[in-house]
């Protein structure tokens, strides 16, 4: 059964990071069928939809419980590592202006220090960092593993 649920995204510095975090949660754990966004211009705030599957969120669950995902618990990088990290921001940010979206919905920067800590060379190994579902996999999975071969 598909259900729906909507995020309010404000840009204001007091409640960005609060909506981005529970807006990242959530996304970690649904597998998200398709989103849908928009600018509210008069009140300065995203709406976003997002549209999930909850049979898969309880497949997921369950699988998810047996290994631990990876994600990266320190943000300090070696020079290598501060390369690939702004490629991978570079990448999202054309991605995000591409589609019209948000950039931390193509990928938070937690995910994308995950990413380039963990260096995943395949896209099963895609599937070992935690944010990074079937849905974010299909949609950028393939560029994301090009930038890491180029390193």
């Amino acid at each position: 059964m598909m259900r729906v649920k909507v995020f309010k995204i404000r840009l204001s510095e007091d409640f960005l990071y609060q909506d981005q975090e529970m807006l990242d949660d959530f996304l970690g754990n649904h597998d998200i069928i398709k989103v849908e966004t928009a600018f509210v211009n008069d009140e300065n705030f995203w709406s976003v939809i997002l549209y999930f599957d909850e049979l898969r969120k309880v497949q997921n669950s369950v699988k998810e419980s047996k290994r631990a995902k990876y994600s990266a618990e320190s943000e300090e990088l070696n020079a290598d590592e501060e390369k690939i990290l702004s490629a991978l921001k570079d990448w999202r940010s054309e991605k995000a202006q591409e589609q019209n979206l948000p950039s931390y919905f193509i990928a938070t920067n937690k995910e994308l220090i995950s990413v380039t800590k963990y260096k995943p060379a395949k896209k099963e190994e895609l599937c070992d960092i935690k944010g990074f579902g079937k849905h974010k996999i299909e949609n950028y999975g393939v560029e994301i593993l090009e930038i890491l071969e180029n390193f």
